[in-house]
């Protein structure tokens, strides 16, 4: 005797996905909060150190809430390289001095975030379940 499996619904499935998102968001916040405290404050001075480290706190939070998961290690060292992506990018301006200090972190951020969702829209068999 087999049994089939019903197929989810596409709200559900969307459901599911934006749910999956919100947790990775959540994951990242926790570890900005939680690591945070462990860096050295003088490397939190410069604006450029102290993006990689907020880049650093977030996307280990992150990778391990995707290891509990069960994700893949190909995936969450992809999610990690669009999590520091926009930030290193960011970097070859804010060193010329055409953004600042609090431009490289907003821009970072702004970036990161709709990188993520695309990186996760790539590969969202990974993602739907």
């Amino acid at each position: 005797m087999t049994t089939t499996e019903t197929p989810r619904s596409t709200p559900r499935k969307l459901a599911r996905f934006a749910g999956h998102y919100a947790e990775m968001v959540a994951a990242m916040l926790i570890g900005m909060v939680a690591f945070g405290p462990l860096w050295p404050s003088a490397w939190l001075e410069r604006a450029d150190a102290g993006a990689l480290v907020m880049a650093t706190n977030m996307t280990v939070a992150m990778a391990l809430a995707m290891v509990l998961r069960r994700h893949s290690w190909p995936r969450i060292a992809e999610m990690a390289a669009v999590m520091y992506l926009p930030f290193v990018a960011l970097l070859v301006p804010f060193w010329l001095g055409a953004l600042s200090g609090t431009a490289l972190m907003v821009a970072g951020h702004v970036v990161m975030f709709p990188l993520m969702l695309a990186a996760m829209v790539w590969r969202r068999a990974e993602y739907w379940h």
